[in-house]
């Protein structure tokens, strides 16, 4: 992403922010779906309008994909964690078995089954390529704590996948 670009969106430049914005929306979109797969389009809404919003504050144009990682994580999560307590309360599952589909297992089911801590550490890691640290700082977590949900994530996935 241009620093360039940036900066004119920030200093007003309407055609700047739509450039930004086109190149911006399919990266939040693709993150949302996989921190938070029922909420997607929301979460992917709410943290373009949290990236419009925030972004004459951003003092590092060049550091924009970090910045906009930081807030359609916390975004997505917000939502994620939303859902899983809506879920919980209803206390009713939908079937989404497809006779079609009958012994495979979809990556993007087995990580929407992981709890919301362990899916965040694991598509940040796996998906972003963020290393162990990168992580603990992008969500302000200690190291121990990141290294402990990648390792029940993974082997939660792996039992999800083996089902």
């Amino acid at each position: 992403m241009d620093p360039d670009t940036v900066a004119a969106a920030q200093r007003g430049d309407a055609l700047a922010l739509d450039r930004l914005i086109d190149e911006l929306a399919p990266y939040v979109r693709r993150l949302c779906a996989r921190i938070a797969p029922a909420a997607a389009d929301d979460a992917a809404q709410e943290a373009l309008l949290e990236i419009f919003r925030g972004l004459p504050s951003l003092r590092a144009p060049e550091a924009i994909i970090t910045w906009a990682r930081s807030v359609t994580v916390r975004t997505a999560v917000r939502l994620a964690r939303r859902d899983d307590r809506e879920v919980a309360a209803d206390d009713t599952l939908v079937d989404r078995s497809d006779p079609s589909r009958e012994g495979l297992v979809d990556i993007d089911d087995a990580l929407a089954r992981l709890p919301v801590p362990q899916r965040v550490v694991l598509v940040l890691r796996t998906h972003e390529g963020l290393s162990e640290q990168e992580i603990a700082a992008a969500l302000g977590i200690p190291m121990g704590t990141v290294k402990s949900r990648l390792h029940r994530a993974r082997a939660a996935f792996r039992e999800g996948w083996e089902a």
